[in-house]
């Protein structure tokens, strides 16, 4: 979809200049803005050098160990369907710790080998799960202490103060995190109730209880225990002999 619109944009660009007749802007643009990028790539390749040494001596130290102690419980409580032990676990855990020292790019690996993971908990694999839509919401809008590319962009284009955007930089970034996290409890707390209730195994395994139809031997039998007694006189069949009471 985002290489669509891509595409629409430098489309529309290119009917607009030539209806105005400045098509020659359009080509200046294009080839100033190929000059720009590399430009900035070469410049941030010092900065991302220096601070993917400081990432690999962190993880070499315990700082990422600690960091990912410390965020456990809120990745538990962020993630409460994917087991604790799992490999996927510990991908989201340095993600997160590489987006809060603001290394985008040493984060979006291990973004996608949480992905990777992720997808093996996946029982229809066409569509994403809460744990995946979680995890992307939390990559996109990461709590960043240190604006390390920023700061790096900044450097490249000789700005006189680079470091004075890491104050505004964590709060704009706790609020879109907080923002990212509520509409995933939202969503998921939706998701739940658009599901129909489960029912119980054993009252999907047990059949319901209809009383039995009374049979024609069990009917004879309430019939002759229900009809009054009858005086018995006459004589005996068995002995033979008057049992009348003569009173």
């Amino acid at each position: 979809m985002i290489h669509l619109i891509w595409v629409a944009l430098i489309c529309i660009g290119f009917v607009f200049a030539a209806a105005q007749g400045n098509i020659e802007v359009v080509t200046k643009a294009a080839f100033d803005g190929a000059t720009t990028g590399v430009t900035v790539c070469f410049g941030l390749i010092s900065v991302l050098v220096f601070w993917m040494g400081m990432m690999r001596l962190a993880e070499d130290g315990g700082l990422l160990q600690k960091i990912s102690k410390l965020l456990s419980p809120l990745v538990a409580f962020l993630f409460p369907d994917v087991p604790r032990n799992h490999p996927a676990m510990g991908y989201i855990l340095s993600n997160m710790s590489a987006n809060l020292l603001g290394l985008g790019n040493a984060a979006t690996p291990m973004g996608i080998k949480a992905m990777q993971e992720l997808q093996t908990l996946n029982p229809d694999k066409q569509i994403a799960t809460p744990a995946m839509c979680t995890l992307l919401a939390l990559n996109t809008a990461s709590i960043t202490l240190i604006p390390t590319t920023l700061i790096a962009i900044r450097l490249n284009f000789h700005s006189a103060h680079p470091a004075e955007i890491v104050g505004t930089t964590l709060v704009a970034t706790a609020i879109a995190t907080f923002a990212a996290i509520a509409a995933d409890r939202w969503y998921r707390s939706r998701e739940l109730r658009r599901r129909p209730p489960a029912i119980p195994p054993s009252q999907t395994s047990l059949a319901p209880l209809t009383p039995p139809a009374p049979t024609s031997a069990a009917s004879s039998t309430t019939s002759s225990v229900s009809s009054p007694a009858v005086p018995r006189t006459g004589i005996t069949a068995a002995k033979g002999r008057d049992t009348t009471w003569k009173g």
